[in-house]
């Protein structure tokens, strides 16, 4: 029989607990949770960027996706399933972006499950998004809707903070009337016939819509970034660039940006790398809140097209 030494045993036992760790954090995705009062889960980072801005340090905040995570391919775990029971509030996006929730709410029995875009105009979602298109925060008066709903979820399920929440929610949406103005006047300094763009999907149509830029195309086709464009709709797409005038392309954060770099050096348009469709920003990158990723892109759209 060998004979394992000490120190041997000692460097095993520090493999063994680092890469154990490494998993269950890797299994835990978000859901860090802060502040204290009542149990209350977010969904996606947007919902919990704006339920922060909400509750503060009132409620303990549990937010299931982290930074850079896509909605669309999240797998609740077994500490998340736990911490959506135990919650008293459920804050979800809705419009299918989270209906990978339906079922783990079913079996958990929360108390209550608000859909934070309730009341929104919705723009079509495609064949990817019967409901319609999920990407509402982008549009600062959207985001708007989404605080007053989350007022109310709060203030229902804990009305001894009502006041608070409500002045909570009021600045945050003063301080998306300022970044929606800010937005605006960069947006304006572009001459109209540059405000024609290409995007890797179909994210930023609110954005589009809100502030006036021409959506001439999408690489890969549809609201969902799971699709992949074929050789045919590549060539379109190019001929479609040279035709229209098209003078960037857009390339989120959470997509591959290889075939968007690809179709700006054949057609030598822009590239704009690195905007936030699905997700918001890691902590510190000035995108981890709704006005800072909108300010944030903005910033990076008119700079490329002026």
């Amino acid at each position: 029989m060998r004979i394992v030494s000490t120190r041997t045993r000692r460097w095993l036992m520090t493999v063994v607990v680092t890469v154990l760790t490494g998993l269950a954090l890797g299994a835990c995705g978000g859901g860090e949770t802060a502040g204290t009062g009542i149990k209350v889960v977010a969904t996606t980072t947007q919902v919990g960027a704006l339920a922060r801005e909400v509750a503060g340090d009132e409620v303990q905040l549990t937010v299931l996706l982290s930074a850079g995570a896509d909605a669309h391919d999240y797998e609740p775990s077994p500490r998340a399933v736990a911490q959506i029971k135990d919650a008293k509030v459920v804050l979800v996006n809705g419009i299918g972006l989270d209906e990978w929730l339906d079922d783990v709410i079913s079996g958990a029995g929360a108390a209550q499950v608000v859909v934070v875009t309730e009341g929104i105009a919705l723009r079509d979602g495609g064949d990817e998004h019967a409901e319609g298109d999920p990407h509402v925060w982008h549009d600062p008066a959207n985001a708007k809707t989404m605080v007053d709903n989350i007022v109310t979820a709060l203030s229902a399920a804990d009305p001894g903070k009502a006041a608070t929440f409500k002045a909570n929610g009021d600045a945050y949406k003063a301080k998306l009337d300022a970044v929606d103005a800010t937005i605006q006047g960069l947006i304006d300094a572009i001459p109209a016939e540059n405000r024609k763009v290409v995007t890797n999907h179909d994210s930023f149509g609110y954005f589009f819509d809100r502030y006036g830029l021409e959506f001439a195309g999408a690489i890969i086709p549809g609201t969902s970034k799971d699709s992949q464009p074929s050789a045919k709709e590549l060539a379109d797409l190019t001929d479609l660039i040279k035709r229209e005038g098209v003078k960037a392309i857009l390339a989120e954060e959470e997509v591959d940006p290889k075939i968007a770099q690809q179709l700006a050096a054949d057609t030598g348009v822009t590239i704009v790398t690195g905007l936030y469709a699905d997700s918001l920003g890691e902590p510190g990158s000035g995108a981890e809140t709704v006005d800072g990723m909108l300010l944030a892109n903005a910033t990076k759209i008119a700079e490329a097209l002026r």
